[in-house]
């Protein structure tokens, strides 16, 4: 493979700047530049070293740098690196870019770096994903579910189900294998469906567990339903800490989802505003109605408010939320001294920001959902549906076993389950697949 090179750190000036040059040549070509105490070359791994980087033909200094050394294998693409602190000047950036290229280095392409480390078994294709979205981490949930798949979460549990389903494809194999040996039975029937049944439930959980990984990952999705002008949208504004939302006591002013994020107890949330639900004869407001009702059927959570002097229960409106967290809120208890909290509810007052304890509502359905998943969480799409499809095969197996068909089908469907499981991991995968991952990465990792 080429030697390669790029900026680590993000455009911009800066403090420092990191280079990153990964490749066979990578520690003679950053010598080739470098002027310090002793040669690079005899540089041992894991070593910092000072000094300046000055051109080879007509000794201009460019910079002060520490130049960190690791040698192959034992470095992130499992390949010699050199990393490069510069001071973070765009010309210094630039120039030493196109020194580096000069002596003949190349361009690294987006997230090439992290594919190396793959092609290079470093790590498997869930770790390598787990590096971008380590990346692109803005809440302590994400960081945490990210740094897990980064140390094999997803990949250990994988490995168990191979396991376990070569466990069955081998039996069936062996009983293909002596077909005319009637009196001989290497795989029982009734103890292979009791594996296939560990199999799907394992299966089963890593594809629930995605609804919440994807909550993690995007946010958990929160609309505040109500009539009009129960304060849906000042609660939204109260939520956010700004004027987000237009507040009006004219019906109807809301008449569109207005959607924004906020972190709570580490968690990202995504609050979405709706119009007012009630029988209306506007066309456009109509629309608006709609789209709430669309929105409370997308969401984790309902927030149901209510003016506390005159509540309009609104939830009618609505069908299929059983399966939603519904947190029942009077607000206005401000203007209704006599207003009595029912057990249940919640009592704010939106406009004076008094909210904590809905806040405080949210964070624990936010813990509670994570707690109550098992440790492994999906939050990759690519996974998920990869899951689904390695379901079906270890189901149809099960059917396969209760009507007794032949080995061979059976074989069939495992291998199909097998190929899904692997397509996970990138113990099977295509290089279209692997280039549309690993585009999407930054340059430099």
């Amino acid at each position: 493979m080429s030697t390669i090179c790029a900026i680590s750190t993000p455009y911009g000036s800066g403090g420092i700047a990191i280079v990153r040059v990964s490749g066979e040549s990578a520690i003679q070509i950053v010598d080739s530049l470098f002027q310090g105490r002793k040669s690079l070359m005899e540089a041992g791994a894991y070593t910092i070293h000072y000094g300046e980087l000055i051109k080879p033909v007509d000794h201009e200094v460019l910079d002060q740098v520490l130049v960190s050394i690791f040698r192959a294998p034992h470095s992130f693409t499992g390949e010699d690196v050199v990393e490069i602190a510069c001071h973070g000047s765009l010309y210094i950036q630039q120039t030493l870019l196109q020194w580096l290229v000069d002596a003949g280095c190349q361009l690294a392409k987006a997230g090439e770096f992290t594919q190396r480390a793959f092609l290079n078994g470093k790590m498997d294709l869930t770790e390598a994903e787990a590096v971008a979205d380590l990346i692109a981490a803005q809440t302590k949930a994400e960081k945490d579910l990210a740094l897990s798949q980064l140390r094999g979460g997803i990949s250990n549990e994988l490995a168990t189900l191979r396991e376990r389903l070569l466990t069955i494809t081998s039996l069936i194999e062996l009983e293909l294998d002596f077909a005319d040996h009637e009196e001989l039975e290497f795989a029982d029937r009734s103890q292979l469906n009791e594996l296939a049944e560990e199999i799907d439930a394992k299966i089963g959980r890593l594809v629930t567990s995605f609804k919440t990984g994807n909550a993690i990952k995007h946010g958990i999705p929160v609309a505040i339903i109500g009539a009009p002008n129960v304060g849906k949208s000042t609660l939204l504004n109260a939520l956010l800490g700004e004027e987000r939302a237009i507040v009006s006591d004219i019906q109807g002013t809301t008449r569109d989802t207005i959607e924004d994020t906020l972190v709570l107890g580490g968690m990202l949330f995504r609050f979405i505003d709706t119009a007012g639900l009630r029988q209306t004869d506007d066309t456009i407001e109509s629309m608006g109605i709609e789209r709430s009702r669309q929105a409370a059927h997308k969401a984790a959570v309902i927030i149901h408010l209510l003016d506390a002097s005159q509540p309009i229960d609104t939830l009618a409106e609505l069908n299929e939320i059983s399966d939603k967290k519904i947190i029942h809120v009077y607000n206005k208890v401000d203007l209704t001294p006599s207003f009595e909290t029912k057990e249940g509810t919640i009592a704010i007052s939106a406009k004076r920001g008094n909210i904590d304890r809905l806040r405080e509502e949210l964070v624990t359905f936010a813990a509670e959902q994570c707690h109550t998943h098992n440790a492994v969480t999906i939050s990759n799409t690519r996974h998920y549906e990869a899951l689904v499809r390695a379901q079906e095969a270890i189901r149809r197996v099960q059917d396969g076993l209760q009507m007794q068909i032949s080995g061979e089908f059976l074989s069939m469907d495992l291998q199909d389950c097998l190929t899904a499981l692997g397509e996970i991991t990138g113990k099977i995968s295509s290089q279209e697949v692997l280039n549309n991952i690993f585009s999407k990465f930054c340059i430099g990792k």
